[in-house]
């Protein structure tokens, strides 16, 4: 992986945290929208690491692939994730 793995791994530590946190929230029977807003920000830091890791895999291994044999499988995969997002 090429992108910024402390950058990533410190998102995705924090969004570990939030998650516990929100388990609490739930056990401790918290109202449902500050557990909806605490999921909300979770899914934002979650979609930042994500960004970061597909941001760092279009510099590097796409743009390496680019004029190879490996290219139309680089654009396919990247297509494919471009499709999950817009769901």
């Amino acid at each position: 992986m090429q992108a910024d793995q402390k950058h990533v791994m410190r998102l995705l530590k924090t969004a570990r945290g939030q998650i516990d946190g929100i388990m609490k929230m739930i056990e401790d029977d918290r109202y449902c929208i500050d557990i909806s807003n605490q999921i909300m920000a979770t899914q934002a830091i979650l979609k930042r690491a994500n960004k970061e890791i597909i941001g760092a895999h279009m510099q590097h291994c796409v743009h390496d692939a680019i004029g190879s044999q490996d290219a139309d499988q680089k654009i396919e995969e990247m297509m494919d994730i471009i499709n999950q997002l817009m769901k």
